[in-house]
């Protein structure tokens, strides 16, 4: 069949698998070009489907030469309809890592369950040894407890009252007024159950009372925290609560970790267009003003160049690794300098559907968005029939 990207309230409903393929062998050959580095011999990516999840995986593999595994909840391809982008994403990898020599395994399923750890925990001890560094990078919206059985849902809503803001719709660029009604207390405990620390310390203790953690592991979430303008949809929101709470888990990862002289770290990172923010009102717009000013800067990154960075110039410079007051790791630094807010606050006090285009990097936002499911990538012929789901 002919595949086209289907649209719907800014969550792309199907993917390409050969645009998919194509997009991570971009970024593989972005790191190849960039040059190896010493970092860890073996890693764990719990979430590697997309985004910063599938740009640590190759980094680490392509960069560092790592031997990997990733784990992620995606559908296979049937013979009627192609399946998610992280099933074709993490094929790819794994079909250039072994041709480079690397182990590259993957784990598809639900990353919360016992199940799934027992899974990844056997596969290292049949095939790895042990791992050097876990990545955290789950952004699932539901979460089953596995002791109970219970099922959380995450909301993105404020904390404060009614949220007004300018919004836009990224494919049509219409900008509009938003408004989001105040959380209340039980969903904010259940994004908090899904989206906070808990399953990284679960994941952690498990790893390491099975005896498959390296001398000197680490373990690195993501986080973001943002600028005054998106605060009260999301640090201040409900998944700013539960990044807080992720962010507090390091130093409890830390404690887990120590006996093994290993630590736990929150990496902030710049907001990217992911299947998560795409859905978060006001952050779009927001990535769109950014985009335009930092490429006019010459500082705009994405996932991929984000990743190799946090590697390359924090993690692995065979030194201490530089924190903020609050330890963690900042790669939003060039997102948060003085002068790129200074001219987004200025942007966004005139930014309306007429200037848009002009004002913001609509075209970007909508290439990231679009690469994401496979769509847009240069180099793939979207007209020819696709067979091979």
């Amino acid at each position: 069949m002919i595949i086209t990207p289907k649209i719907r309230n800014n969550i792309c409903m199907n993917a390409h698998p050969v645009g998919c393929e194509r997009e991570t062998l971009n970024q593989i050959e972005y790191v190849r070009n960039k040059g190896k580095f010493a970092g860890p011999k073996t890693a764990l990516v719990v979430g590697s489907s997309t985004g910063y999840g599938l740009a640590s995986r190759i980094s680490l593999a392509f960069g560092a030469g790592a031997d990997t595994i990733g784990v992620f909840f995606e559908k296979e391809g049937s013979d009627k309809r192609p399946g998610t982008p992280g099933y074709y994403n993490n094929r790819a990898l794994e079909k250039a890592a072994r041709e480079a020599g690397l182990k590259a395994d993957s784990v598809n399923g639900d990353a919360f369950s016992h199940g799934v750890k027992k899974q990844v925990i056997d596969l290292i001890k049949e095939k790895y040894g042990s791992i050097d560094l876990v990545i955290y990078s789950l952004a699932s919206p539901v979460r089953v407890d596995p002791d109970t059985g219970e099922m959380y849902r995450s909301v993105l809503k404020p904390l404060k009252g009614t949220y007004t803001a300018k919004s836009v719709n990224a494919m049509t660029g219409e900008v509009s007024e938003a408004s989001i009604e105040p959380a209340n207390q039980e969903e904010l405990e259940a994004t908090v159950k899904v989206m906070g620390g808990e399953d990284w310390q679960l994941w952690i203790r498990a790893l390491k009372d099975a005896g498959v953690l390296s001398e000197g592991a680490m373990s690195v979430a993501y986080s973001y925290i943002g600028p005054e303008v998106t605060y009260a949809v999301y640090r201040e929101g409900t998944i700013g609560k539960a990044k807080e709470h992720l962010e507090r888990s390091a130093s409890e990862i830390s404690k887990i970790l120590d006996p093994l002289k290993g630590k736990a770290f929150v990496s902030v990172n710049k907001a990217l267009v992911t299947r998560a923010s795409a859905v978060i009102p006001v952050v779009p717009l927001y990535m769109s003003i950014l985009y335009k000013v930092m490429k006019n800067k010459g500082i705009h990154e994405g996932c991929i160049e984000q990743m190799y960075r946090l590697f390359t110039q924090r993690l692995y410079t065979q030194g201490e690794i530089p924190v903020d007051d609050e330890g963690r790791i900042r790669v939003d630094d060039w997102e948060m300098r003085p002068d790129v807010q200074e001219e987004i606050t200025k942007l966004w006090e005139q930014v309306d559907s007429g200037n848009i285009e002009e004002i913001g990097d609509m075209d970007g936002y909508r290439e990231d968005f679009l690469r994401l499911n496979g769509f847009n990538v240069p180099g793939v012929d979207y007209d020819a029939e696709v067979n091979d789901f």
